[in-house]
């Protein structure tokens, strides 16, 4: 079974550029392949990792539906529902050198995800063999983890800003995985866009008072956000950037 990482966070943390990061670091140290998760229906992950996806799992559900209400079927002579459904939610799975990526996308208007949800639980179930490690970009907020979408955690890497409200949200995600006992060896925390790198004694207070171990921290750094206005991917910043040397130096410390 693959060893999962979950990386969770309040949204604007700048959780995807490190989990983007972690796996095209991961796919270097020869720990691939990899199946990169893209969990968030505000779906991102593929431009962090300068990749084109065709289609989300959304999509497909949307494609499926239209089918099911359609005059004339769009299945070819001699497939079954059950396994054009099938052929259609593998074409979600984007494959490049070192991983795979699966975005779970959203559905169309209104309503909620708990359908697409389903079908991202289902997805991670048929796969989680395949792979030695599964990395997944989650939502902002809690909800992967309140419904247990994940079909298990080896290592929770929780993701704050350089604040105490940051601090306080991912201390409530270290809770609900404890409340959910799902039983992860390791949940830490990365403080990211700490100035020059260096946390003040605000914010070491809030950390202990939460209870997290703090794997490390990452300095705010402005090629980043150079990359990120040109369209740039940013896991392809080169390897003396200080943001990916102080998350290379992160997970050479977990051993993962």
């Amino acid at each position: 079974m693959a060893h999962v990482i979950a990386v969770a966070g309040k949204g604007g943390v700048g959780k995807t550029t490190l989990c983007g990061m972690l796996i095209q670091y991961l796919g270097e140290k020869g720990k691939g392949p990899i199946l990169a998760v893209d969990a968030d229906a505000n779906s991102n992950l593929n431009e962090v990792l300068g990749v084109e996806i065709e289609t989300t799992l959304g999509e497909v559900r949307e494609e499926i539906a239209r089918a099911e209400m359609a005059s004339e079927n769009p299945i070819p002579r001699g497939v079954s529902k059950a396994d054009w459904a099938e052929i259609r939610f593998n074409s979600a799975l984007a494959e490049d050198d070192d991983f795979d990526l699966l975005v779970m996308g959203r559905t169309q208007g209104k309503g909620c995800y708990c359908y697409v949800n389903g079908l991202l639980q289902a997805q991670l179930a048929k796969y989680q063999n395949n792979y030695p490690y599964i990395v997944v970009d989650n939502e902002a907020g809690m909800e992967h983890i309140s419904r247990g979408v994940l079909p298990s955690m080896q290592t929770a890497i929780l993701v704050s800003d350089c604040s105490r409200r940051g601090i306080q949200a991912v201390g409530r995600i270290a809770k609900l995985i404890e409340e959910c006992d799902m039983h992860p060896q390791r949940v830490g925390l990365i403080v990211n866009r700490a100035p020059k790198g260096v946390l003040n004694d605000g914010i070491k207070e809030e950390i202990e008072i939460q209870g997290l171990d703090l794997l490390g921290v990452v300095p705010q750094d402005d090629q980043v956000y150079e990359y990120d206005c040109d369209g740039k991917p940013t896991a392809s910043l080169p390897d003396d950037n200080p943001v990916k040397k102080a998350l290379h130096e992160i997970v050479d410390k977990l051993g993962l």
